[in-house]
């Protein structure tokens, strides 16, 4: 699969990523099978940037990936990079707490502490705060991510789900550049395109991850828009051009709608859900396709549901 390098760091990724949310966490024989089929079909399909959080599983998506990764030998640490997030607390934790989030230094450097344990490594290559605290002091932020970085904890941080005006005011407290915004970008989801995410992404080398890439699923081969969507006839106008050029390319839908992601120039890196190892594979081809921007505007107009001004 090809690559390409993370924001301004020295790390390089595959051009797209596996997300480990969906994993299965139970304890029996077969979700663990099922688990560490989807993980190693990552593997061999060439990924080599995998994204968690603190949340997922409550803990358990990081818990089964480092067990997954513990049995396996054949994978040295160095070949892959984890990517992780923390900020969010659930409610009643502790007993009486609203569901909420915490950007301050004791919640940063302990959940980051508690995700290496679950991940049985010493370190995270990418630490990121997951959604926007609206009580961030920055400067306390860039004392916690001073401080892991100084332990040899963290590599390099970024942010999820920020505006970039959220994003802004913490970089400007910080000694060194955030890599990467992860935010929900396919042509279902539009909002990066024109409230300046990926244009910051551009101008200050951060790399957008693409949560969601495939709109949960619809926008995948065979996914179907629900009934009751409110946009449901621009959405199916959306399948019906990804289908007609599909055939063109050759591919399927879900190809193509990665590759729209792919064609930006801001390095988008969409961030594979699947525990299907056979969705996890095909995937892997959209990296070879070379869209055309004809193509990509066409896409583009019927995401919009309205024409170009």
């Amino acid at each position: 699969m090809k690559t390409q390098p993370i924001g301004s760091s020295a790390l390089l990724s595959t051009r797209l990523a596996y997300g480990c949310m969906r994993l299965p966490t139970g304890k029996d024989r077969d979700s663990r099978s099922e688990a560490a089929a989807a993980v190693m079909s990552a593997f061999e399909a060439g990924f080599t940037l995998f994204d968690h959080a603190d949340i997922y599983g409550h803990g358990g998506c990081e818990q089964v990936f480092g067990d997954i990764l513990k049995e396996t030998s054949s994978i040295r640490r160095e070949a892959y990079l984890i990517a992780t997030k923390c900020g969010i607390r659930f409610a009643d934790d502790p007993p009486g707490a609203p569901h909420r989030y915490d950007f301050s230094k004791k919640h940063i450097i302990w959940s980051c502490e508690q995700s290496l344990k679950r991940l049985s490594v010493e370190t995270i290559d990418i630490y990121q705060l997951h959604r926007p605290d609206l009580l961030m002091n920055p400067d306390e932020v860039a004392e916690a991510f001073s401080s892991l970085k100084q332990a040899g904890k963290v590599r390099f941080f970024g942010v999820s789900n920020f505006s970039p005006s959220f994003t802004a005011c913490l970089q400007s407290s910080l000694d060194e550049p955030l890599v990467v915004n992860q935010v929900e970008i396919h042509p279902g989801r539009l909002d990066c395109f024109y409230d300046g995410t990926l244009d910051q992404c551009i101008a200050r080398e951060m790399t957008p991850l693409s949560w969601s890439p495939l709109g949960g699923g619809w926008l995948g081969s065979g996914g179907k828009v629900p009934d009751l969507h409110p946009r449901r006839d621009c959405l199916i106008e959306i399948q019906q051009t990804l289908d007609q050029l599909s055939r063109r390319y050759e591919v399927t839908r879900t190809v193509l709608a990665l590759a729209w992601l792919l064609k930006h120039p801001s390095g988008i890196i969409p961030i594979i859900g699947s525990c299907n190892p056979d969705h996890i594979r095909e995937s892997a081809a959209a990296t070879e396709v070379k869209m055309g921007r004809e193509d990509w505007y066409s896409i583009l107009n019927s995401a919009r549901g309205a024409p170009l001004p």
